[in-house]
């Protein structure tokens, strides 16, 4: 596919199971000790996923070192995912 051909849908293949569960409870462990430490977790975490820069997640519990194992892709492919499931098949429940 050429650069900046719109016209067809590209395909992103999701990780396997147990990168999933590394990437969640990776980001469980910084909600909790950014939590932990008076911090607002969504608003350092959507501050690390926007700039990259590790200063926006706090080394209590080695957060700041566990959030770096992983590209920040994955993390967002997994607060995607769970937002998208809950909502779907919580609306689609409710019916």
């Amino acid at each position: 596919m050429k650069k900046g051909n719109f016209d067809h849908t590209m395909m992103f293949n999701v990780k396997n199971e147990e990168e999933i569960n590394v990437a969640r409870q990776i980001l469980k462990e910084v909600y909790e000790a950014l939590k932990e430490k008076g911090y607002n977790p969504i608003n350092q975490l959507v501050g690390y996923l926007l700039s990259g820069d590790p200063a926006y997640i706090t080394s209590h519990k080695n957060a700041r070192s566990n959030i770096r194992k992983l590209e920040r892709d994955d993390l967002l492919e997994e607060i995607v995912s769970v937002y998208l499931v809950s909502e779907l098949e919580g609306k689609d429940n409710n019916r």
